[in-house]
């Protein structure tokens, strides 16, 4: 069992872990991370520097963009950001895969004609389009396989505008495996020589619904962020899945085994910034997330966000902590103490301190205010919140 190595005095991150961490991230710890949206992708891509062994488990209950498309079209999951942070950990040197890196962040026109933009997807699956000309084989055939298993299935009518060509990739394996996405993401991690574990946290085509503090209930992701409509006006009481018609009890939703065992070998877990009910709670609904989180004795530390978050409306930070222990108790039983789920809050030194004192009061849990924020705006310093981390395994 590993030591719990951080205490209120900590200021900066352990530089012997980090040195050993740089010289083998082979050999690095193991991070785990639950989350969703681009909030964490920065980080990432520091983290990659220092392990190649940190594990996300991301939400795929995104109901906007162009993941939204694809789960109309097709009933899957939201993909969009589990490519997004496979592309944050792919190995970006020459020695990984550019060509398909490239690829993969590819995105259509958002203004083109639709025929043009079907014609663009053609010639990709004919492979004579000059991005995947570039790709080596077997790679590139691999690669139009999975293109041209979506370019068979999609309905007439599809919406190409600023369409991911990764995300295009991912549905058409999707398809093609049987409507699975773990073959899929794991094939898409070995063509880009990903640099730590990506799953869905389940394999499951679910809404995300909020009940508000004024009673009403909405029902989707993109309702519930507010980055593409309005945001809410009234705070967030909880969080459910649903299947579009009905809320759906925490049993009827159960994490996967593989991902259970993938918290049982963690050396640190953490609920990292991103928008609080839609990247981060909704994550931990899933049936046996508390029950599993609180069987491993390793740091838990929440790293809130930084600027306004729309979702936590009314939230202090307290409520924000009240808010990602809700679900995890309510899996694994409210009598464990709130350290079973959660051992820190690590935040920016800009966070009131009274703001810490009343997280330790009403939970006993260690608030720590360390300056991880970047000088020129409201987001985290990526290399020295990486450091931290590394540091607290």
């Amino acid at each position: 069992m590993n030591r719990i190595r951080i205490a209120r005095e900590i200021a900066l991150p352990d530089d012997l872990r980090v040195a050993r961490a740089r010289s083998a991230p082979h050999l690095g710890p193991r991070l785990l991370f639950f989350s969703g949206g681009s909030a964490l992708n920065g980080i990432s891509r520091q983290l990659k520097r220092y392990t190649f062994n940190s594990t996300h488990l991301i939400t795929p209950f995104d109901s906007g963009g162009s993941s939204q498309v694809l789960r109309e079209a097709f009933g899957m999951p939201a993909v969009g950001d589990l490519r997004s942070r496979l592309m944050a950990l792919a190995d970006e040197t020459v020695l990984g895969q550019p060509d398909v890196y490239a690829l993969f962040n590819h995105r259509l026109s958002r203004d083109a004609a639709q025929a043009v933009l079907r014609a663009e997807v053609a010639e990709m699956v004919a492979g004579t389009h000059p991005l995947i000309a570039a790709i080596a084989q077997p790679m590139r055939k691999l690669i139009r396989t999975s293109l041209r298993s979506f370019a068979e299935a999609v309905p007439e009518g599809f919406d190409y505008r600023h369409a991911s060509i990764g995300n295009l990739i991912l549905a058409g394996g999707y398809l093609r495996n049987d409507r699975a996405l773990e073959p899929v993401l794991f094939l898409m991690s070995k063509m880009v020589d990903v640099r730590g574990t990506v799953r869905a946290v389940v394999d499951a085509n679910l809404q995300l619904g909020a009940e508000l503090a004024d009673g009403r209930r909405v029902i989707g992701q993109r309702a519930i962020s507010g980055k593409e409509v309005d945001p809410l006006d009234s705070l967030i009481r909880r969080c459910f899945l649903s299947d579009g018609a009905r809320e759906l009890a925490p049993s009827e939703v159960a994490l996967p085994k593989r991902n259970r065992k993938l918290i049982g070998e963690a050396d640190l877990i953490c609920y990292p910034p991103g928008s609080l009910y839609s990247s981060v709670v909704a994550n931990l609904l899933p049936a046996g997330t508390g029950a599993a989180i609180a069987a491993r004795h390793v740091p838990k530390v929440y790293l809130p966000n930084l600027g306004r978050d729309p979702e936590a409306l009314g939230h202090g930070l307290a409520d924000q902590v009240a808010a990602l222990l809700a679900p995890l108790g309510a899996d694994a039983g409210d009598e464990l103490e709130p350290t079973r789920f959660l051992t820190h809050v690590i935040c920016d030194s800009t966070v009131p301190e009274a703001a810490c004192t009343a997280v330790t009061e009403r939970f006993a849990i260690p608030c720590i205010r360390l300056p991880l924020r970047r000088a020129d705006d409201e987001k985290y310093d990526a290399q020295r919140v990486a450091e931290v981390l590394v540091s607290l395994d």
